[in-house]
């Protein structure tokens, strides 16, 4: 982390609690880590909880506590035993649902609402009915694929579209409890689209995107932790995506 980075703290109060949902790789990991560096304790949940070390470490290497647990969020009595898993941490204020199957992956309709929309409520309404401190915020991980473009993979499409869906539907009725947003990648470099960028295909969608590069985790990270910063108190209900400008030029 450059110097100019360890100063970013987005007004988060030391100690606060984040929970991040698929937190072993690519965006949830880099929010995990960026979250840590910006001063919260952090619960990580993942299926492959062995692939949570890293995370582990580079938490505790910025100084902040970090508990984790496996737990398929689809689940909900893994749900449920992941929040025990981690209560040592005390509240929770902040949660990411970040967890959920690659488009690529092939999944029975139906199965794939369930599975994708079902966890993100599942999750929040966990969280919520185990009361949040004053100041609570979620961002959940909608897709470019549910608003602007659409996928192969038709499942994939429309659980985006739904996620988005439903992030509005708690900024308008449990803003009493939550302040709710939601995040649009575009072709992010993560695990899942590893050798993506240098393939043939890869070029050809590059040359759409105006900042000319795939994103970085990174650029993902920080945007989910404004959302769900202090600074962000009056977005409620926002869909922001992050593209590097490439649905504006489809």
């Amino acid at each position: 982390m450059n110097d100019q980075l360890a100063t970013i703290s987005f007004g988060f109060t030391p100690g606060d609690v984040v929970l991040v949902t698929g937190a072993a790789s690519g965006i949830g990991k880099a929010a995990a880590i960026r979250a840590a560096q910006m001063g919260l304790d952090v619960a990580a949940w993942d299926l492959n909880l062995e692939g949570l070390h890293d995370t582990i470490d580079a938490v505790h290497a910025a100084g902040r506590r970090c508990l984790a647990a496996r737990a398929d969020v689809a689940d909900d009595d893994q749900v449920r035993g992941a929040f025990v898993a981690v209560s040592e941490l005390g509240p929770i204020r902040y949660l990411v649902n970040n967890a959920g199957p690659s488009s690529a992956v092939e999944i029975d309709f139906d199965e794939a609402i369930r599975i994708c929309i079902g966890s993100v409520r599942r999750v929040t309404d966990h969280w919520l009915d185990r009361g949040v401190p004053p100041g609570a915020s979620l961002v959940n991980l909608a897709s470019v694929a549910g608003n602007k473009v659409a996928t192969a993979s038709d499942w994939y499409t429309a659980v985006k579209a739904g996620i988005a869906g439903y992030t509005r539907h708690l900024a308008a009725y449990r803003a009493d409890q939550v302040r709710s947003n939601a995040v649009a990648p575009g072709m992010i470099d993560t695990p899942r689209l590893q050798g993506f960028a240098a393939s043939d295909m890869g070029q050809q969608v590059l040359k759409r995107v105006p900042m000319g590069r795939i994103g970085q985790p990174d650029d993902i990270a920080f945007a989910i932790l404004f959302l769900l910063s202090p600074l962000a108190t009056y977005i409620n209900g926002s869909l922001l995506v992050v593209d590097g400008g490439w649905t504006i030029t489809q």
